[in-house]
């Protein structure tokens, strides 16, 4: 079966499956063989810019055609049976109404399965329908029930009770992670006051978090590696009152690597898990060492 992937999170869950798609998206890098497949999308921003300039970027791009454009000819050379599209977000891969135009266009016998997770539950779920459709049914529960154990192994790693947590999945203007994201930090004995579980990622004042006063701050810029996070760090540190959030004076702000972890909802949303338990309660959970970064107060505090 030929398995066309449109987004990073479904590729990784195709792998899990031992299903090698035939074509990916842009942004599709892990495992590091999916980089080396032929991508059917492209964007129109450029992801090294800073977190104003990309915002800037997308809203023009959003109201003239979109932040990605559908490679039809590359679509129609690997003539897929099945296309993985999402309904998460319009900012972070194709929108499943233009790959369905793109399809019926182009005349392919494909179906197009839409994965939508917004929790930890909804992205389980998602593995067994793919297993289900994909001729795997029997090796997705497998995968499922690994995942589970791994989740209640580091559930159990971390106390009941702990700080409140804010995670910001973008810099500027400043956005308070949603979709799975509260339900973790309550996994692991946070207190996440800013969203609910399940809803979606959305803009906030910066009034509202200096309120809030995070006792762990979270930098997770969507699409973003540590490194572009930290060179991104003055639009944070120069905000009014930065330096008297309870998590600056603390030292208790990290970056964690948003692009590979905390904003792709796919297996290895457990490893996220790992890595906001080891930020929420230090010395508690081994975590990818790559994944996550505590910035010294002595570099931060440059605010007012």
């Amino acid at each position: 079966m030929r398995v066309v992937s449109l987004l990073p999170s479904a590729t990784e869950m195709l792998y899990a499956l031992d299903i090698e798609p035939v074509g990916v998206s842009h942004e599709c890098d892990y495992p590091p063989e999916a980089a080396e497949l032929p991508a059917v999308n492209s964007s129109r921003i450029d992801a090294t810019a800073s977190s104003d300039e990309i915002d800037d970027q997308v809203q023009s791009a959003l109201d003239d055609g979109g932040v990605y454009e559908i490679n039809r000819d590359t679509l129609a050379d690997l003539d897929p049976d099945v296309i993985v599209s999402q309904g998460i977000c319009d900012v972070c891969a194709v929108e499943d109404s233009e790959i369905r135009d793109a399809v019926a266009d182009l005349g392919l016998d494909a179906d197009v399965v839409t994965s939508d997770p917004h929790s930890l539950e909804d992205m389980l779920e998602d593995i067994e329908r793919l297993g289900e459709r994909l001729g795997r049914p029997e090796q997705a529960p497998a995968v499922r029930a690994d995942l589970e154990q791994r989740v209640e192994k580091v559930t159990q790693q971390t106390p009941d009770d702990g700080p409140r947590v804010a995670i910001l999945d973008w810099l500027d203007p400043v956005m308070v992670g949603g979709h799975w994201l509260p339900e973790m930090v309550d996994r692991v004995g946070g207190t996440y006051g800013l969203a609910d579980p399940g809803a979606r990622s959305r803009p906030h004042e910066w009034t509202t978090i200096r309120e809030y006063d995070p006792e762990v701050l979270v930098l997770a810029p969507c699409g973003f590696g540590l490194n572009q996070t930290r060179d991104d760090l003055s639009v944070m540190t120069e905000r009014e009152g930065w330096a008297e959030l309870s998590a600056v004076q603390n030292d208790r702000v990290y970056a964690i690597d948003g692009h590979h972890y905390m904003n792709r909802p796919g297996p290895r949303l457990v490893d996220s898990l790992a890595v906001l338990a080891s930020a929420i309660h230090p010395g508690t959970v081994d975590a990818p060492a790559q994944a996550v970064q505590q910035l010294p107060t002595t570099e931060l505090s440059i605010g007012d």
